[in-house]
């Protein structure tokens, strides 16, 4: 349950970073990026969605208010408004970070047996792979 909440903590502050980044990017490339953060961003926020019914089929309660997810999360608020190139290259930072949350919770699930749980897990691994590819590609070159 823990790891889970974790991993819903992580995505929500992701996703809110990300629609952040969506509403505030500027610049020449300003266009391309508001419309690559917002596929990011609605891709995030419907895997909210799924990892607090997640939590709730456990029997347990999901977190649901800022302070909570501030506590349990390990993304950390994007309190400037940085140029897209490092936008980019901070979101592909915590889209590994969401990785490595997302696994470890992965870990547990196996270990319990719980493979509707792992699977879903899995399919949040795979999302965030091709999010960092999408990032990181954006900064090839640059």
């Amino acid at each position: 349950g823990d790891a889970v909440r974790v991993a819903l903590a992580d995505t929500f502050a992701l996703y809110l970073k990300t629609h952040n980044y969506h509403w505030n990017v500027e610049g020449a490339d300003f266009y391309e990026y508001h419309k690559f953060f917002q596929k990011q961003y609605e891709e995030l926020w419907e895997a909210v969605d799924v990892l607090g019914e997640e939590i709730r089929s456990l029997n347990e309660y999901a977190p649901g208010s800022f302070s909570r997810f501030a506590e349990l999360s390990n993304i950390e608020d994007a309190l400037t408004i940085p140029d897209g190139i490092t936008m980019t290259a901070n979101l592909l930072a915590d889209h590994e970070k969401v990785i490595q949350t997302l696994r470890n919770a992965y870990e547990l699930a196996e270990q319990a047996g719980a493979v509707g749980l792992a699977n879903r897990l899995q399919d949040r691994i795979d999302a965030h792979f091709k999010h960092c590819w999408m990032l990181r590609s954006s900064l090839k070159n640059r």
